[in-house]
């Protein structure tokens, strides 16, 4: 009841009002970072397992062939609720051109996030990792998600290509990343 209390406020959200204006009221954020990897430099494909939001599972083979950018949230995330639309327009636009997105809630249970992607409007899959924190586990040996939210791009191998800590600074910064990890290895 409370979690859909908090996720109705989609016109006004204060909780990533706080966020935006700066006062961190008792949230400690990544700092909005940027690493991307060479293709030369890129560690072995990530393998992963994830049970979707839909109850089904999701591995890297899903994905084989397409550039997958995976996005670590939960609802009561500020910066995860202001970097929400950037994602959504990001995937709307890249959808038909060989990108997949997965979000990876670390935190909620399956109607928290539900209530999330209907008051955000995501229409991307998430993979409900609180139980078991099997998708964190995945990344920890190669760019772990340290801070909520962290975007991970993997590229058409299931490489990690770059990985933004905190929220997206700015819808630009993961399009130009996304862009260059469609761009074929050199």
């Amino acid at each position: 009841m409370a979690a859909a209390i908090l996720l109705s406020a989609c016109a006004s959200d204060s909780l990533a009002d706080q966020y935006r204006a700066g006062s961190n009221k008792n949230y400690i954020a990544g700092d909005g970072s940027v690493t991307e990897i060479a293709s030369a430099n890129r560690l072995t494909p990530v393998d992963f397992t994830g049970t979707l939001e839909s109850g089904g599972t999701t591995t890297p083979a899903d994905y084989r062939g397409r550039v997958l950018v995976l996005n670590f949230w939960y609802a009561g995330c500020a910066p995860c609720r202001a970097e929400a639309p950037d994602l959504q327009a990001l995937w709307t636009k890249y959808q038909d051109q060989g990108v997949s997105f997965l979000g990876v809630n670390i935190r909620d249970q399956l109607s928290t996030a539900h209530g999330f992607a209907a008051t955000y409007g995501i229409t991307y899959p998430s993979v409900i990792d609180a139980d078991t924190g099997s998708m964190q586990l995945a990344f920890s040996g190669t760019v772990a998600p340290n801070a909520v939210p962290t975007t991970i791009v993997l590229d058409k191998q299931g490489r990690v290509s770059a990985r933004i800590l905190g929220r997206i600074p700015d819808a630009s910064v993961l399009d130009a990343l996304i862009r260059s990890a469609l761009e074929p290895d050199k």
